[in-house]
């Protein structure tokens, strides 16, 4: 979202005219209208990028996410930006969960605050989420995460499949990714944990602003194949992927997917 509460000015020389909250609800909920079964989610850098970041420090971006009831996101690099005292205030603001499973809280005040998945039933199918984050050495000043420990993400993505698909009996697997979309040389991103994790049958990546107008498939171990989509930044877009929900039905297969720009005919 990067703090992007109005759209962009309708003289900006990128994106002009498009994103605003206001826009992004009335698509949400027309979505809504049509099918009884939505997942809502978001990858992270929720905030950061507007003067109301500044002005509200992340209390109107949480409000109007929960007024479009999100189920789930994520963090990203700049949701550290007010630190963890700063983002610990927020979060009373936020009516839905953040999921991050490999950076480890202990001894901050962010302990125990944040589980690694969720697990949602729609029409009888469970879909379980987990979410992944970036390192944030380098990234974000180190006063600002403190003693967060930052754990591999592809080991970390290999327990949360085993976790969700035998423990939780999970019939779809959606990581919610902050890692980014791709990388030269061996830093990790959506397309490496795809081709090295199986069992995780859609990215919703964030963090490299990639706009991808149709989901990309990574073949993974055993043959697995994980869709990977990012639909761009600034809630410029809204990505719309659907499922035909079948409890027990492996591999679940998307049938379509859309890229709904949230603009004026919003």
């Amino acid at each position: 979202m990067h703090s992007r509460i109005e759209p962009f000015p309708e003289n900006a020389p990128q994106w002009a005219g498009l994103g605003g909250m206001a826009r992004r609800e009335a698509l949400i909920a027309s979505v809504r209208r049509q099918e009884p079964n939505v997942l809502l989610l978001d990858s992270g850098d929720i905030w950061q990028g507007t003067p109301y970041f500044n002005f509200f420090q992340g209390e109107l971006e949480y409000k109007l996410m929960s007024r479009m009831q999100y189920d789930a996101s994520t963090f990203g690099n700049h949701d550290f930006d007010n630190g963890l005292a700063g983002l610990q205030k927020q979060l009373p603001n936020a009516g839905f969960p953040f999921l991050v499973a490999n950076y480890n809280f202990s001894g901050t005040p962010l302990a125990g605050r944040f589980q690694p998945y969720k697990v949602f039933e729609k029409a009888g199918a469970r879909i379980g989420v987990f979410g992944l984050g970036i390192e944030l050495k380098g990234l974000v000043a180190d006063k600002n995460f403190g003693t967060t420990q930052y754990l591999d993400p592809v080991a970390v993505a290999k327990a949360q499949v085993q976790q969700l698909r035998q423990n939780e009996h999970c019939d779809l697997v959606i990581c919610l990714s902050h890692l980014g979309y791709k990388y030269e040389g061996e830093k990790i991103d959506d397309r490496k944990l795809a081709a090295q994790v199986g069992g995780i049958d859609l990215i919703l990546g964030g963090h490299t602003h990639t706009f991808m107008p149709a989901p990309e498939p990574i073949t993974g171990p055993n043959g697995h194949v994980t869709l990977i989509n990012q639909v761009g930044w600034s809630g410029i877009n809204l990505g719309r992927i659907d499922y035909e929900l079948r409890r027990g039905a492996r591999p679940m297969r998307a049938t379509s997917a859309l890229v709904l720009p949230v603009g004026a005919t919003c």
